[in-house]
């Protein structure tokens, strides 16, 4: 048999496992994932659109802790910024505070060194979802994109900001950087708290639930319900809301790649005469990511709806806004991969003057934007639509 046949059938055999591989790691998530419907609860939320403000309440908030400081975090860089949160939750630990940090095993730059110095000092360390069998190629996919910060059970924080001097733009790559967090004081952390503690014990740590965990917790004037999804449920929660819009969708998102019935359900709210934005970057952050995302605006130009190309700096901003009455930030990007493999955690909030903040910042990067036509749509080069036909084989993982 000649070399190159042989070549070729061990191509195929890795395409087919890889496939096979995928597909049952998929079901196995998809069989174990749990429904989870919190209540609705009651507290002060504070919007926290840009990353100056987001490290400097946060920071303040670990340096006040005294019982324990629990961070979850897909990223967390090798960089300045990062540096200092690390110094200073060595410092908290070495107070005796009970300090758990919890990262993504692909997402995690931090040194060996550094990593010896967190656990000499005290400090919980552990990576959330390692690569394991049988499901290799599956499980390498899926990540714990979830970002949580949990001080003393009484103060929590949830959004798009990852730890690094990116997200504070410092890399001249991207520039600027728009995200959205939120700081949540009160009623409203305990279901922030709980994820994290299972979110721990699945990094196969020892599940320690203490009381102090769960303080009484004051309530609030904003409304909100956290949603935490395991790759199952999030698809149709978003293909709820927007079936029930009757005026306005404000959608911001780094990625739009979002499958045919979240984007038939869009399609459907313009035609019934709903006006529907979407805003997201000029400019992408990944391979592909970009070029997956076209083949989807021109259906979705051709039924009216707005789409505005983010420019000054990178949009990683993830919210929807329905009618100004339900808003909906977190960690999920408006993709396949949120919907269907990562875990994730968003808040939703049903408070009219907060929403009004966030529709206000949004209407802002819409007047930083430019906004796709079908003319410019249709003179977009060769090289990228070739781009995009390689990104639709793959957009599932992108």
């Amino acid at each position: 048999m000649n070399g190159w046949v042989i070549t070729a059938l061990i191509i195929i055999a890795v395409f087919i496992w890889l496939r096979v591989d995928f597909v049952l790691g998929l079901r196995q998530q998809r069989k174990e994932a749990t429904r989870h419907v919190q209540k609705t609860r009651h507290g002060d939320v504070t919007f926290l659109p840009t990353g100056d403000e987001f490290y400097r309440k946060l920071f303040a908030d670990i340096e006040q802790a005294t019982d324990h400081v629990h961070l979850l975090f897909y990223i967390i860089r090798d960089d300045h910024i990062s540096g200092k949160m690390l110094k200073i939750i060595e410092g908290k630990a070495k107070e005796g505070v009970d300090v758990r940090l919890l990262v993504d095993k692909l997402g995690c730059d931090i040194k060996k060194k550094h990593l010896k110095q967190l656990k000499k000092a005290g400090v919980r360390f552990a990576y959330s979802h390692p690569v394991s069998f049988p499901y290799i190629f599956f499980t390498f996919n899926r990540r714990n994109h979830r970002k949580l910060a949990i001080m003393d059970g009484k103060v929590g924080y949830i959004g798009g900001y990852n730890i690094g001097d990116e997200y504070l733009g410092r890399d001249p790559k991207f520039g600027p950087w728009r995200d959205f967090h939120l700081r949540i004081d009160g009623d409203g952390v305990q279901d922030l708290q709980g994820q994290f503690l299972q979110d721990w014990q699945t990094a196969k740590q020892k599940h320690m639930e203490r009381s102090s965990h769960y303080p009484t917790l004051k309530e609030g004037p904003i409304p909100l319900r956290i949603l935490p999804t395991d790759g199952v449920y999030l698809e149709e929660t978003f293909i709820d809301l927007i079936s029930q819009a009757k005026e306005t969708i404000v959608i911001g998102t780094p990625y739009y790649i979002p499958g045919e019935p979240l984007q038939r359900e869009l399609m459907a709210a313009a035609k019934r005469g709903v006006d529907v934005k979407l805003i997201v970057p000029k400019k992408g952050d990944h391979p592909l990511v970009k070029e997956a995302a076209f083949p989807y605006f021109k259906p979705l130009l051709e039924a009216g709806i707005n789409v505005y190309q983010y420019y000054r700096g990178f949009f990683h901003a993830k919210a929807v806004v329905i009618d100004n009455q339900v808003c909906d930030i977190g960690t999920a990007n408006f993709d396949k991969r949120s919907f269907h493999i990562n875990h994730e955690i968003n808040c939703l909030i049903y408070d009219a003057e907060f929403i009004q903040n966030v529709l206000k910042e949004m209407e802002h990067d819409i007047q930083i934007s430019e906004r796709l036509t079908l003319e410019a749509y249709k003179k977009r080069p060769l090289t990228q639509r070739g781009k995009e036909q390689v990104a639709k084989l793959v957009s599932g993982l992108l």
